[in-house]
């Protein structure tokens, strides 16, 4: 269930510090302003972490997940800003993952859309909390919460 790219791989470069093989959203679908966001990850069979992960049935790490969800919530925020620059405040700097709390129900295997959503639900400061989930098809693969904070 691909849906249509709103935001391309360029302007995801510009905005996110990750690269390849560590950049894990290919395209954004979905987008409303400091709310939420759904972006996309094609699930190659050739991407270098299903060699080990496991061997003879290749699954995509919880870990792997959980930094896709994170880059996720950091688009939803540059995004916000590029729309609303007077949002940033005084945020000039990378943002890091402060605190995770997750819950994987099923994995995500090669040839498969990782769909990654984040909603934007409180800001104090220079700290983003987001409720996430990521989602193959209808399938629910995992959910929680994620924090962003801005480095000082």
């Amino acid at each position: 269930m691909t849906h249509h790219q709103i935001v391309d791989i360029s302007i995801i470069k510009e905005m996110l510090p990750h690269r390849d093989p560590f950049l894990f959203v290919d395209r954004v679908v979905e987008f409303k302003s400091n709310e939420t966001i759904t972006t996309e990850k094609e699930l190659l069979p050739d991407m270098v972490f299903f060699a080990g992960h496991f061997p003879g049935t290749p699954i995509m790490p919880g870990v792997l997940t959980t930094e896709a969800l994170a880059q996720a919530c950091g688009l939803l925020l540059g995004l916000t800003w590029k729309e609303n620059p007077e949002l940033k405040g005084n945020i000039e700097s990378m943002l890091f993952l402060v605190n995770v709390k997750m819950k994987y129900t099923s994995p995500a295997v090669p040839n498969e859309t990782l769909i990654l959503k984040a909603s934007l639900k409180k800001k104090f400061g220079g700290l983003f909390m987001f409720d996430v989930s990521a989602h193959v098809k209808d399938r629910l693969i995992g959910k929680g919460s994620i924090s962003l904070g801005a480095q000082k």
